[in-house]
């Protein structure tokens, strides 16, 4: 199971953000096909939202066929294999570069300084 982790001040939605991780838990195996998730409700007090922002989050998830319901059972990760698209991580990294950047840049870091921490971060690992 995944720590959920919520941050206020992105800008992006809540629902949004549980979204993103659960996809993130699943690319990278921190979820297992047909892992139950919590329900609605747990994952509501957890976090302490609205039990619509999780429902919302869930049922857009079910949409795409990332998440089965079982009405009485659960939650779970569907047990078909997802592949994540090219395009779709090109433009998740992006998105994560344009969101790190701007606040590099608002501290007055320039690149060169940017992508030598990368490279040392990488190199400690």
């Amino acid at each position: 199971m995944i720590k959920f982790l919520l941050d206020y001040s992105s800008g992006l939605p809540i629902y949004r953000q549980i979204i993103d991780q659960i996809r993130f838990g699943i690319s990278s195996g921190q979820l297992k096909l047909g892992e139950q998730l919590p329900t609605v409700r747990a994952l509501a007090v957890e976090l302490k939202v609205n039990l619509n922002t999780v429902s919302k989050a869930y049922k857009e998830l079910e949409i795409k066929n990332i998440l089965e319901t079982q009405q009485g059972t659960g939650t779970f990760i569907s047990k078909i294999e997802q592949v994540v698209l090219e395009e779709e991580r090109e433009d998740k990294l992006k998105e994560i570069c344009i969101q790190f950047s701007s606040v590099a840049f608002s501290y007055g870091f320039s690149l060169d300084e940017i992508m030598q921490e990368l490279k040392n971060i990488e190199t400690s690992k």
